[in-house]
């Protein structure tokens, strides 16, 4: 895979761009957001860690998703500093209902379920990296801007691992079919604003 399809990659993977009424609710809710994202980086390196565990044959997954496993951890640890810094304890979270009707489109069969596991991860990764742009641009607080625009390289390489993975397992033309399919489903998750504020509300 060249540069430029990644590039391609990138640009279409999101069907419809994240709304005003979510970057007035995250900019109003910040310690929210970050407790949150906190909760997002963690889960990250889990996914990766999982897909791992669940296909330990597959070396070029295996030594991708370490690589991003590591990674989340890091920012994990990053997150946290920052809540650590603004007195907010560690605490559970409700999660929005986003994680949960993405992982609900994931086929339980083989090798369906691999490739949609790799597609679902990366459609997180990049809405994460557009509205990690968005708090980085709208952000009132300058250091804490600049956080948020350093981790938004990571968040699109990202997805360009999971995009890298699906194109080396899968035909190139069924996996893009099924990509536009839950890019579709990922959109609809984010169609009505949900009332806590969250990075996937």
């Amino acid at each position: 895979m060249n540069v430029a399809d990644l590039t391609v990659a990138k640009i279409n993977a999101l069907v419809v761009p994240t709304t005003e009424e979510w970057v007035e609710q995250a900019i109003a809710n910040l310690d929210t957001i970050l407790l949150d994202h906190s909760q997002c980086e963690r889960k990250a390196a889990g996914v990766a860690l999982n897909l791992i565990f669940r296909y330990p044959s597959s070396q070029k997954l295996v030594r991708s998703l370490t690589a991003i496993a590591r990674e989340e951890l890091e920012h994990f640890e990053q997150v946290n500093q920052w809540l650590e810094r603004r007195g907010i304890p560690l605490a559970p979270l409700a999660p929005p209902p986003y994680g949960a009707g993405l992982k609900a489109q994931i086929r339980a069969k083989e090798p369906e379920r691999m490739l949609d596991s790799l597609l679902v991860s990366g459609l997180i990764e990049a809405r994460s990296h557009e509205r990690l742009g968005l708090l980085a641009t709208h952000c009132p607080e300058p250091e804490l801007a600049k956080f948020y625009r350093g981790l938004m390289a990571s968040e699109a390489r990202h997805f360009g691992t999971y995009w890298i993975l699906a194109d080396t397992y899968f035909d190139r033309a069924a996996f893009t079919q099924r990509l536009e399919e839950l890019a579709v489903v990922e959109s609809q998750l984010l169609s009505t604003l949900h009332p806590q504020p969250r990075i996937h509300s």
